[in-house]
């Protein structure tokens, strides 16, 4: 399992090499492995060591659109549960955490800083409300960290200024949170208006984000676009690498990899590390009977 220094230098080896990395770059599948559980819908993917953890939203009442909004809300909450699943490379079901709380059981994107995996968990509603949770992996054991008036979709903890980063719904908007010594968020009741700042990327919605150090985060996603007036829709994934402190992509990656049945890989959460030569991606694109693919793709940069 890495510590904080061990994944913020694995963090600045994915960002060099991502950056090289082009339209023109060969992605080359290595292995899909069926999960042997129902994933329901996941959200996001941390690899710690040769165990994966996977945020997912069990819906159990589907959400319904008001005919006008109701209190500033397009739709009713719905009903689910959340959940952060633990499992080995084989696919193996090891363990099943809980969160949530209520109408907040849709958990968004995760990130692992060395010791903790942060999740947030919100309602299944844009302009909503969130929980943010940390979690100890070892012991499967969550605890709450601060609520925020926004649906918060993603999170990632910045430890080299001690701040923790979200994207709203559709990740249309980022946050930032200041971290106390003690690990108290110092600024949880600033009104969303005041902190949010405005994405200016708009290609791709971001599903998962990881933190990789120099104040950077890595971002995956998609979209859905339609091709001419009578043409159908079809969705676009992406991988952007995200400056925090100008809340602004610096490198974008379309990325054209798709399942059989016509997922982008990016459709859900994502994992990434680097190899001797370049990258290897993990993708968990579909719901419910997932398969997690590998992928790896070169850079001609060796290992450092």
């Amino acid at each position: 399992m890495l510590n904080s220094s061990g994944a913020l230098a694995q963090g600045r080896l994915i960002s060099e090499r991502f950056k090289q990395l082009t339209r023109a770059s060969q992605w080359r599948m290595t292995a899909s492995v069926p999960v042997n559980f129902n994933t329901h819908h996941p959200q996001g993917m941390v690899k710690i060591g040769e165990f994966f953890y996977v945020s997912s939203v069990e819906v159990t009442q589907p959400t319904k659109r008001f005919a006008q909004p109701q209190n500033g809300f397009d739709r009713d909450t719905g009903a689910g549960r959340g959940h952060l699943f633990k499992f080995d490379a084989q696919g193996k079901l090891l363990a099943d955490l809980p969160l949530g709380e209520g109408a907040i059981y849709h958990p968004g994107g995760i990130d692992y800083d060395g010791k903790f995996i942060w999740v947030p968990v919100a309602e299944y509603r844009p302009n909503s409300h969130s929980i943010i949770y940390r979690v100890d992996p070892a012991a499967m054991k969550a605890t709450e960290v601060f609520r925020y008036s926004d649906h918060i979709g993603g999170i990632v903890h910045n430890t080299e200024n001690h701040t923790l980063h979200g994207v709203s719904w559709g990740s249309r908007s980022f946050y930032r949170w200041t971290l106390n010594p003690q690990g108290r968020v110092t600024n949880a009741g600033t009104p969303p208006e005041k902190l949010r700042r405005q994405n200016p990327s708009f290609y791709i919605d971001y599903q998962d984000c990881k933190f990789l150090g120099r104040g950077e985060m890595l971002c995956a996603g998609l979209s859905n676009y339609q091709s001419g007036k009578a043409g159908g829709r079809f969705s676009l994934g992406g991988l952007e690498l995200v400056d925090l402190a100008a809340n602004r992509a610096i490198h974008q990656l379309p990325l054209d990899l798709w399942t059989e049945s016509g997922f982008p890989m990016t459709q859900n959460p994502f994992w990434i590390e680097p190899t001797e030569r370049g990258l290897r991606a993990w993708f968990l694109p579909e719901d419910r009977q997932s398969t997690l693919y590998v992928f790896e793709v070169n850079t001609g940069s060796g290992s450092k």
